[in-house]
Formats: structure tokens, sequence, C-alpha cells
């Protein structure tokens, strides 16, 4: 947990302090000056006895007691210097600007380990080492520029790299974006984005905290610490979006199963960032425009109205926004014929509302009163307007501000003119106005905010599973690839429809058992993983002959150790799956099956546990949910069914974690039943001892 003395510090001291402003010690020296640290301030540097008009001393033995110490000195050199402050000096805040530990060996990393131990014992909190540091509205104890306008409303920023953090805060200055408060984590040698979220998370207080977070991710140490705070935050009226950095991989693994080879890292931030509702970016300013877009009213519909004084930025918003599943929606009737004659011949109202170039303050607002109040079926507007540099817009920017305020609709101020009219946006902005200078950047930034759904209700499920069954089968088995028969047995125990089976290892065996079935039966080579790929499955055999000319042919495959006789059903192929992607728990897919599953790659994923409500969104969100439902009278798949499979598939991964991957493909369905056609599981039991519970995570 982060704490007060790091927070908000009674006294500081600078370790390593200089009058060399041009160094991270004296600069973080000039900063809290600058910005008026309101506490007391002390300076250590053995080569000085005064450091920017404070007495600094040489040894941090002589210094008061502090409750924070920012350290900029050679990483060497730290650890004592801690253990002096820690069990003399009562200190419990720390910032270590200092590079030269786990980033760069082994002696690094036992040297930062031990100086967390230190800190640990005193109960103190640790921002570091290798950051840029810490600002809030208490203090700006970072060596960097700029430090940004300061706002208890403003963002919060979590950033994992400090460099990042510094060029995230420059372009988010110049388009009015305000910050709470500013955390460079570096190494999280103690505390990392996931604890100064949760930190955020259990100190918000409603109408005094601010609502909107910003995270730049390099690892996430604690998936699941990530997810509840998030979700919690949200569900609290926040807003969250990150950025998760490395999700290319160098190469794709060879996969013993399709989910493995579909599921990845990658993969799984998505899946997390669905199920807490955060707003997923890749680039700087992606998530500063997201943010821009956070800090104005929140979108309620679809349909937006580009009002605009150039025909082309508005062409390239409008495509933008109906790629991405907003409407721009033409505007008809009396009410925009009367609209229309209030503007300058050769306007045009449809939607886009170019006013033209040679449009007004006057007409600007006229246009935004008719889509606030007259055109209903507008959700908000979105305003274009920059100037070819002949005069000034004050007065439209003045209207765009007075409206933005009193308007019940959003309007998103679109300024692209960001040379020929600086003075203007500059004078827009310090007015408490947020403005987006790229149309296209915005369009897509607005409807990836609209189509992020908040975080997954807490609703519970009711599951009937034979835990017993299920932990008994588990414990049993080796690591690897299940039996056909244990996963049948483990499938029944977890409720899952399965056609009837047969194993067999004879032709005798085999003839009885089509006989109990009924022809006709499809054959499936038993040993091989992949048995399309060595021509392992037979279908429609209707009679002895070929059934014994089948189990011929299959038992000659290399690796053949028997046959799988199962009777020949008809359905839609459809697809589940899971993957245990480390600390993030389970990923469940799903979609269509069979050959698709690896030619189309239409899966939704979504991290266990999987309540039916996410289930349904799931196959409804599949590209080719229009099959699922049924098209051109071709029969559909009970989608209800299909949600409590993959809920139960859920359920089973709570049950049994060891289960490392899972593929029921394909299951047949049609609008009556769904059945289980072909499945595999491998499981990976965790060596270290430890006792199973019988009990499904609580949703």
């Amino acid at each position: 947990m982060l704490n007060k003395e790091l927070l908000n510090p009674k006294s500081i001291v600078v370790i390593g302090a200089s009058n060399n402003i041009h160094t991270p010690g004296g600069s973080v020296l000039k900063n809290l000056i600058a910005h008026n640290f309101k506490g007391e301030l002390f300076a250590v540097n053995p080569k000085e006895t005064e450091v920017q008009g404070l007495k600094c001393y040489q040894n941090v033995l002589d210094i008061p007691q502090v409750d924070l110490a920012i350290i900029a000195i050679a990483a060497k050199f730290t650890l004592e210097t801690i253990q002096i402050l820690t069990q003399q000096k009562n200190t419990k805040g720390f910032i270590i600007f200092s590079a030269g530990f786990g980033e760069k060996d082994a002696e690094g990393k036992k040297l930062e380990a031990q100086i967390v131990k230190e800190i640990n014992a005193v109960g103190g909190t640790l921002l570091g080492p290798n950051n840029i540091g810490l600002i809030n509205q208490n203090y700006a104890g970072v060596f960097t520029t700029p430090i940004p306008k300061l706002n208890p409303k403003g963002v919060d920023f979590i950033s994992g790299s400090g460099a990042t953090a510094i060029f995230i805060m420059e372009a988010a200055m110049a388009t009015g974006l305000t910050f709470s408060s500013v955390y460079s984590v570096g190494n999280s040698a103690q505390i990392g984005v996931e604890e100064v979220l949760e930190h955020l998370d259990e100190t918000f207080e409603k109408g005094k905290s601010s609502t909107v977070k910003l995270l730049y991710i390099e690892s996430i140490e604690n998936p699941q610490k990530l997810l509840k705070h998030a979700a919690s935050l949200i569900a609290k009226g926040c807003k969250i979006a990150a950025i998760k950095a490395g999700s290319s991989s160098a190469g794709s693994r060879a996969a013993s199963s399709h989910t493995g080879a579909l599921a990845n890292s990658d993969v799984a931030v998505d899946a997390l960032f669905k199920k807490a509702g955060i707003v997923r970016c890749y680039g700087r300013n992606e998530l500063i425009t997201v943010a821009g877009i956070f800090m104005h009213q929140e979108l309620k519909g679809k349909n937006i109205a580009v009002i605009t004084h150039a025909g082309g930025p508005a062409v390239m918003l409008t495509d933008a926004l109906s790629k991405n599943g907003l409407n721009v929606p033409e505007i008809t009737g009396k009410e925009s014929e009367a609209l229309l004659n209030k503007l300058f011949l050769g306007s045009s109202v449809s939607n886009p509302i170019d006013f033209l170039a040679t449009g007004n303050a006057e007409q600007l607002e006229t246009i935004i009163d008719y889509c606030e109040n007259s055109f209903s079926e507008i959700d908000a507007m979105v305003v274009i307007f920059g100037s070819p540099g002949l005069f000034e817009v004050y007065d439209v920017y003045d209207v765009l501000d007075k409206k933005m305020r009193e308007c019940k609709k959003p309007i998103f101020p679109i300024l692209p003119s960001v040379v020929n009219v600086k003075k203007e946006i500059d004078y827009f902005i310090s007015k408490g106005n947020i403005n987006f200078p790229d149309e296209v950047l915005f369009g897509n930034a607005l409807a990836k905010i609209f189509k992020t759904a908040k975080p997954i209700s807490g609703e519970k499920t009711q599951t009937n599973l034979d835990l017993e069954a299920i932990r008994n089968i588990i414990n049993t088995a080796e690591n690897g690839y299940l039996a056909p028969q244990q996963v049948r047995q483990l499938l029944i125990a977890a409720k899952i429809p399965l056609v009837n089976e047969a194993v067999c290892s004879t032709k005798k065996t085999c003839l009885s058992e089509a006989l109990k079935l009924g022809f006709p039966v499809v054959m499936k080579v038993v040993g091989p993983i992949h048995k399309s790929d060595v021509g392992g499955i037979i279908l429609n055999i209707n009679s002895v002959e070929k059934l014994a000319e089948s189990f011929q042919k299959i038992m000659q495959i290399e690796g053949a150790k028997a046959v799988l006789l199962q009777p020949m059903k008809k359905g839609m192929e459809l697809f589940i799956g899971a993957k245990k992607e480390g600390d993030f728990g389970h990923l469940v897919l799903c979609g269509l099956g069979g050959i698709y599953i690896e030619i189309l790659k239409d899966i939704n994923v979504a991290l266990a546990p999987v309540s039916k409500m996410e289930a349904t969104e799931m196959i409804q969100n599949l590209k080719s949910y229009k099959i699922i439902q049924g098209i051109r009278n071709q029969e559909g798949v009970n989608e209800n069914l299909f949600a409590e499979i993959v809920v139960k598939v859920s359920d089973l991964l709570m049950a049994a974690p060891e289960i490392a991957e899972l593929d029921l493909n394909p299951l047949f369905g049609n609008s009556k039943e769904i059945f289980a056609i072909d499945a595999r599981i491998s499981i990976e039991k965790i060596k270290k001892n430890h006792k199973n519970k019988l009990k499904l995570f609580d949703y």
C-alpha cells in the first residue's frame, strides 16, 4: 500500500542534490522549489554546503528525521543510505531515480531485493528504482520536465516507463489535458502499476477523486489484481484506458491444439481488459485522444452530427465513424430546411453539416442549437473548425466554449489549425477545454470507447458439476493429454453433452460396438493428436464390410493405438476451447468449429470465470453470428445451449485449474441440441504439494 510519507510528506530530503539543474538531483530539487512544496526540504551532497539556496548536509547521518527520501546517487551507495534512513531517520517514503539495479544484471537484482527488504521492515513504500518520480497535488518529485498543469479532476496517470510518461505528458498538454497525479514505477521493485491502481481504488472518493485513469504497462505482474481494481474503479464511475506494450511475438510457437495456436499472452491481455472494461490503446496519441474524450460528456447513442467549415476533414471523420460502427445519419425535414435558410448559399445540412469556409461564429451557434433542440435523432456533435490564417477565430471558439458547457448533448471540438490559430487554441484551452487536432484519430477513438463494454457484473451461476468425480480424474491422471476415456469421464462430470462413442482395439469389438451405436458411424484414430492431418477420420461407414476396411486402414497410421466409433451425426460445427495463460488464468474461446477455426479464425475470447451473459455476448459478437442464427433456410444453432456449454467449460476450469488446454472441436449443433463430437484435454499439475479445494470460483 502507498503510505502517506510517499504521497503527502511533511519533509523531503534529496540525496544527491546539486546546484547543477541538469542533473537528476539538481533538477528534482529545482522542481520541488518551483512548484511550492510546502514542507521542509533537505539536501545531501558531500561536496556542497549550500544547494539552490538550501543548507546542504555532507552526510545523511546529519539530517533531521524526514518522511520522504528522493535518491539520485550511484546504485552502489543506495543500500547503506537507505539503512541509515530507515533505522535512524524514521524515513518511510522512498523514490529512487538511480539505475543499475534489476534492469542491469543479477547483482543489481540482488541489491534491489535487499533495498526492498530494508524498506518493508519499517512499513515503507518504494517507488522505483530507475524511474523519473512522482507528481501529485502535494509536490513535484520528478527530475524531468515539463510539469503538467495539475487539477484534482485531471487524469491519474501510471507509467511503467519514465520516458514514455514524459512524451505522453508533453503531447497531452498541447490538447488541454490536465493531470491529477503521475506515477512512474520504473523497475516496480515493490510498487508496480497494479499496486498504484489498487491505491487509487481503495482511496477513491466520489465527487473528489479523478475519474479518468491512464496506464502505460510493459509487464502485467499481477493480472488478477489489475482486473479487480480496474473493474472496481469503473464500477465507481471511473474510465480507464491503457497501453500494454510488447504485444507482438518474435515467432509463433508450434501448438498442439487449435486453442494453443489461437490463444496467447496478448489475447489474454485483450480478454483481461475487456472483462475489466479498460479501453485498450496502441500508441501515445491514441491514449491521449481517448483520455480527452473521457473528459467530455459521455456519448449515449450512435448518431453523430459532423459540423464543419471544411469538407475534407468531415469526409475523413465520417468514414472513420461509419467504419467503426457509429452513424452520421442524414438530416432531413422541415427543421433542416429552416436551418439551411439561415446559412450562406452553398451550405449543406444533410450531415455532415457544412457551413463553408466563410461560416462564422453566429452560424455555428445556430447549427449547434438546432442539433441540440430540433434534431432529436442526433446524440452528439463534432465540430471541426480551423483557419486558413486569414482572420482570427476567437469568437468561434468562444461559441464552442459556451455551447460545450450549456448543451446536454456532448460536443467534441476538432481544431486542426495547430499553427495558424495556435493563439486561439491556447485561449480555448485556458478556459479549461480539451481539443482534438486529428479527426481520424478522434473518430477511431470515439468508436472504440463506445464499443468498450462496462465490467461484467458479478452474476452468479448455479452449477451441478460432479466436483468429486472431476477431482478424482485429475488427481489420478498423469501430466499431458488425457486418454479418450478420461476425457469422456471428465466432460460427463462437467455435464457437457457428448455423442455416444466406443473405443475399440480389435475388429470384433469394433463390429459389436457399431451394431450397438447403429449405422452409419464415423471412425477416428486414437493416438495422433491432429486426426484429420493423418487421414485418421472416416465418415459415413454404413456397412460391416466398410467398417472392417476402415479399421484396417486407420490402424496402419503411425501412432494409432485404437479407433473411436461414434454415430454419424449432422449439425453445424462449433468450437469451444480453453488455455491456461500464466497468472492470467484460463482463456475460454468459442466460434465456428471444424476446419473453419483454422481458416476463418473467427473466435471470441473471455477470461474465466465466464458468466452466462459473457458467453452470450461472445457468441453474438462473432462475425459468423448470422450463420449461427441460421440463414438461407439453413437451420441455426440453439445459442442458449451454446452459451450454457461455454459456462460449463468455464466451471470445469475453475474446478480443475490443472487443465492446461482443452478443445471441444467440433461440437455439432442445431436448434434443439448441441453435443461434443471430438475433445482433447491436457493437464499440467503444479509440482508443489497442495490440497485441492472442491470449490468453484465465486462469480
